[in-house]
């Protein structure tokens, strides 16, 4: 279909996609992909398990959010009802590389190329094509309902409720300071809202070095250029940092760290009170609690396993999930983390592979398992399924020279199961 036929193709009609043989359908499949006997068990009885001179401490809160789970179970049902037709994705359904291949395995195709712009041509009405938990831009969306395709929308509600306040900040002539990763695709997506009917302006920021710098200017100005280079496709078009800072809103990533967000916002608010007075200063200020539920909690249930002694922590999910490195960011403040992707990065006693925040790219990292009695804390980003756990948790014990068979019947017994 040429692009001009896709632009008149008749608006497709909105279909449940969760109904109630279908998700039975899909929590079977489900369940079959990423459900863990043993960590249910451990998590049943404490979060503690103990295993001759080894113990495992899981954080409360790991894992799986509800707004991950609303996102593949709607993956699976787009299969399950359009079996017929071809399914696309505009880019990870999350950022676990598990799932995505689990998802590729469907025959859902990524249609997110490298150079991050979705390749649209060939779609055509009778396709589907499913938005990610993180959403996706204005443009893009706009450029799939030209086509007239069926869409499956998964994002995470926490994320539209970011929309719905840079909406209201293009409103009324605040420019957006968002919190987070300028290429990632939610900020992307929420920078897209912020420009408003097209009025609208964003500046984002990554770190409170990024913040700072903001602030200086909007309390003494500054080299227009300048600032407009350092946050290179960081902005809205035709930004104007001597016009639109004058009045500012903090919105972030739903994904960041909340005490981080929290100083971006404590920051830039002293800077346009010193700015403008503390009465005329809050006229000119705008702040929205957007980080999400689930990543407060496991970052919360993180703090309080750090208070127990441990030798080291393991950091499990996909190197590219935001939520999951600041949870390993957290670690590495405190004690030995090790940030993996699943249990085959536990290479030997001697030996691990992880991701180093830092360096952004796999490391090794030698003598890591120390001898003698051991406690091992281990979490997991939102988008990390359970069984990725239990393979994690079941290779430290092989490590430790303790055989599957002894771990699955102790955490039978501990769960009342024995």
């Amino acid at each position: 279909m040429s692009g001009s036929q896709g632009a008149t193709a008749a608006k497709p009609r909105k279909i449940n996609l969760r109904t109630p043989d279908v998700m039975a359908k899909v929590q079977e499949q489900v369940e079959s992909h990423y459900r863990s006997t043993i960590t249910e068990r451990i998590r049943t009885c404490g979060g503690t398990l103990q295993v001759r001179d080894t113990a495992v401490l899981l954080a409360k809160q790991f894992g799986f959010c509800y707004g991950v789970e609303r996102a593949i179970d709607l993956a699976y049902a787009a299969r399950k009802v359009f079996a017929d037709r071809r399914l696309f994705i505009l880019g990870e359904i999350i950022h676990n590389p598990l799932v995505n291949e689990q998802i590729a395995a469907m025959g859902i195709k990524n249609i997110i190329g490298q150079s991050r712009e979705a390749n649209i041509e060939d779609l055509t009405s009778e396709d589907v094509v499913i938005v990610p938990a993180f959403g996706t831009d204005l443009e893009t969306l706009a450029k799939i309902n030209e086509r007239g395709c069926q869409i499956v929308d998964t994002t995470c509600g926490d994320v539209m409720s970011v929309w719905k306040r840079v909406r209201q900040n293009a409103m009324e002539n605040v420019t957006s300071i968002i919190h987070g990763k300028a290429e990632h695709e939610e900020t992307k997506a929420t920078a897209s809202r912020a420009l408003g009917s097209g009025h609208g302006h964003y500046l984002v920021v990554l770190t409170l070095a990024d913040t700072d710098y903001v602030c200086d200017y909007i309390r003494h100005g500054g080299n227009k250029q300048e600032l407009l280079d350092r946050f290179k496709d960081a902005h809205s078009p035709g930004f104007d940092p001597d016009l639109h800072l004058r009045a500012v809103g903090v919105a972030n990533q739903t994904t960041m760290l909340r005490g981080e967000t929290e100083e971006v916002q404590r920051r830039i608010r002293a800077a346009v009170l010193d700015r403008d007075g503390s009465a005329e200063g809050p006229k000119s200020f705008r702040f929205f609690d957007t980080i999400c539920g689930a990543t407060q909690e496991r970052q919360e249930a993180l703090r309080v396993l750090l208070s127990e002694k441990m030798d080291l922590l393991l950091v499990v999910g996909g190197y590219n999930s935001s939520n999951t490195s600041h949870l390993a960011e957290m670690g590495e403040a405190k004690l030995p983390t090790y940030f993996i992707r699943g249990a085959d990065k536990l290479e030997n006693r001697s030996k691990i592979t992880h991701f180093n925040l830092h360096k952004k790219a796999e490391i090794t990292t030698e003598n890591w398992l120390p001898e003698g009695p051991l406690v091992i804390g281990i979490t997991a980003g939102a988008s990390c399924p359970n069984n990725l756990i239990e393979e994690t948790i079941l290779r430290v014990y092989e490590l430790r020279g303790v055989p599957a068979t002894e771990i699955l019947e102790v955490s039978a017994q501990l769960a009342g199961e024995g």
